[in-house]
């Protein structure tokens, strides 16, 4: 064999392996590495963090969350390149879909776009319908938020509100949208004053209260069922969110001592979370995978779990409220959408 031959098969059998390992990247399964070069922006030069995220706006004295890069195990994420994703979706919509953990991304989003092009004009409008549009006029894109916490309907009735799980009349606010970004689990066991139903309706009856996960997972394969009757995937590229935990129990992470995330700085190191996944991670599968339309699943639930160090806790809600469910902007969501701009480049 000559030498031209045998270089030209080492060249091809490097780039195929390169090829099968991009396409086989997990970008899910990894770990935290320190990296000077993060954050990815400025919080001050983002208009769009509302307080209850603005974690250093509000006082909080440490920044050793704000430098941690998600590292792949087998691969690398790209870096995000804004104006690269404005052009990729020029003239077209995004809209996240779900309750306060979808506006974090959503926020986070708003941010590592406008400040990739410092000085960008939007428009900012909300609909009779509350969804909330944000407009890069140069690039005729739009992001966009649907309060929706349930996925499925709450209604008022004559006998109070009613949690429809078999319904999901809000689906009509979806319908033309370019890209979908689904996501529901924290309001599914609030009780008390927090609890935004007085009966569930499944099957034509109304419940005073059922099992939380049983109707987590009837409200997921009503989704479930939308989405394979109205999503064109020519037309529209869906994915769910995942799971985003929470961390108020120490023992979860090996601190039984700390009964919340308030003063943790670093992530956890290495790949897996001692408290294992919560149980919703394996409903949410279990439903994706009975689906006849394609939905891609941002897997954040493990590398958030890693997370312990960032949450807002006591630098967001303020008035001695704690917040170890939401993150601090910038912080992990912009990982999350990381991802998001790997998926759909």
């Amino acid at each position: 064999m000559s030498l031209w031959i045998q270089c030209g098969v080492v060249i091809l059998t490097i780039l195929f392996q390169r090829s099968k390992s991009e396409d086989s990247c997990d970008f899910f399964h990894g770990r935290w590495v320190r990296d000077s070069a993060y954050p990815l922006y400025n919080y001050t030069a983002c208009p769009f963090v509302q307080k209850e995220f603005s974690c250093q706006k509000n006082g909080r004295p440490d920044e050793s969350y704000l430098h941690y890069r998600w590292q792949p195990n087998a691969c690398s994420l790209p870096r995000f390149n804004g104006v690269e994703l404005l052009q990729k979706l020029k003239g077209k919509s995004i809209m996240f879909v779900g309750d306060s953990l979808s506006r974090n991304q959503w926020q986070s989003l708003l941010c590592m776009l406008y400040t990739a092009v410092p000085g960008t004009k939007y428009n900012e409008t909300r609909s009779e319908d509350a969804v909330s549009t944000f407009t890069f006029t140069e690039f005729g894109v739009k992001v966009m938020l649907d309060r929706s916490v349930f996925l499925v309907d709450v209604v008022r009735e004559p006998e109070g509100r009613i949690l429809k799980l078999d319904s999901i009349e809000g689906g009509k606010l979806w319908k033309g949208v370019d890209m979908l970004v689904f996501n529901t689990w924290h309001w599914w066991n609030r009780r008390g004053p927090t609890q935004p139903w007085d009966f569930i309706e499944m099957g034509g009856k109304l419940y005073k209260d059922v099992d939380r996960m049983t109707a987590f997972e009837k409200a997921l394969v009503t989704w479930g069922g939308w989405v394979d009757a109205n999503i064109n995937p020519a037309k529209t590229k869906v994915f769910f969110q995942g799971i985003s935990p929470s961390h108020y129990n120490g023992s979860l992470w090996g601190q039984p001592s700390e009964k919340s995330c308030t003063g943790q700085k670093d992530p956890l190191l290495g790949s897996t979370y001692p408290g294992g996944l919560p149980p919703a991670l394996t409903v949410l599968k279990r439903v994706l995978s009975t689906l006849k339309k394609p939905v891609e699943l941002l897997d954040v639930t493990n590398l958030s779990l890693l997370r312990k160090d960032g949450h807002p806790s006591i630098y967001g809600l303020g008035e001695g409220g704690m917040d170890c469910s939401h993150w601090c902007l910038p912080g992990v969501p912009d990982t999350w959408n990381q991802i998001l701009y790997s998926l759909i480049l």
